[in-house]
């Protein structure tokens, strides 16, 4: 018998290494499509609770910013100012998913936003990058008016002006924006987190929105993922809305993705933010997570 032998063996503790080689190759054509692209990316309080998550996404986003994209990072805190306000035993009351603001739960608004946007900066600086921390009041980003119903100091957005971040972008450093607007009196509003992250997403020309929530993305049965539904146009959206399958805290995150496609954005993804790194299984792999929404 001839015997040939194999041309090539590895050791087969390798694999995982060959693994990660593999995904770096298959990143490529997408770190080559978004290159110098702006990439907005939105995460919700629920998300930022968890201590190993915030620094999953801290990495996530330094890694985009070091292969040549724009990342600009848009965070809520909801949950956070909750708990604040139960600890100081404050009523917390909520009309249609929006939270009743008095001057009073403002402030503490304000003040649990602002510890949040230091320590998202505090954790992309210390894994390399160049965060700046900002609120939509500052340089007069976001601009709005009172919303209709009698719940406070609650914003309409009317106007974004991204001249700030555009000079950001200039001079290197990553945007992490918390969700307060201005009126044109100089007053602050507490501004719905995904609605701000699409009005600035689409004044960028952002190439994409992420939306980081604490579900797999948009499902036909609640709570079962393999109901996900991958990827919808917004004729779908409005359809699912219409049969009740969209709706309570999905409801502001698919207008807000209206509202950026609308306004050019190519496409929104609505991802499971508690994945690791799920940033970068969106955009640099072929398959992707969650649901994507197009035009």
């Amino acid at each position: 018998l001839l015997y040939i032998q194999p041309i090539f063996s590895y050791n087969p503790f390798m694999e995982k290494d060959i693994e990660k080689a593999g995904f770096l190759v298959e990143a490529l054509p997408y770190i080559r499509e978004f290159n110098s692209k702006t990439i907005v990316i939105k995460c919700g309080g629920n998300v930022l609770n968890m201590k190993e998550i915030r620094k999953n996404i801290a990495n996530d986003i330094v890694l985009l910013w070091y292969v040549g994209i724009k990342p600009v990072f848009v965070h809520g805190g909801g949950i956070q100012v909750t708990k604040f306000m139960e600890r100081l035993g404050k009523k917390v009351e909520f009309d249609e998913g929006m939270r009743k603001t008095d001057k009073e739960t403002l402030d503490i608004t304000e003040m649990v936003l602002g510890k949040i946007n230091k320590d998202i900066i505090n954790l992309i600086n210390q894994s390399g990058g160049r965060a700046i921390g900002l609120s939509g009041k500052d340089d007069r980003m976001i601009k709005v008016k009172k919303i209709s119903k009698d719940i406070g100091f609650v914003g309409e957005i009317k106007e974004i002006n991204p001249s700030i971040l555009k000079i950001l972008d200039e001079k290197g450093f990553i945007p992490v924006v918390s969700p307060l607007g201005v009126d044109d009196e100089g007053n602050s509003y507490n501004i719905n987190a995904d609605l701000a992250a699409a009005w600035i997403a689409s004044h960028l020309k952002a190439e994409k929105l992420i939306i980081l929530t604490d579900t797999p993305g948009i499902m036909e049965k609640t709570e079962d993922s393999s109901t996900l539904l991958s990827s919808l146009s917004l004729r779908d959206i409005e359809e699912l809305k219409n049969k009740g399958i969209i709706k309570e805290g999905m409801l502001p995150k698919v207008d807000a993705s209206k509202i950026a496609i609308e306004k050019g954005v190519k496409k929104v993804h609505i991802i499971d933010g508690r994945i690791p790194h799920a940033i970068l299984l969106e955009i640099f792999t072929d398959k992707g997570i969650g649901t994507e929404i197009i035009k």
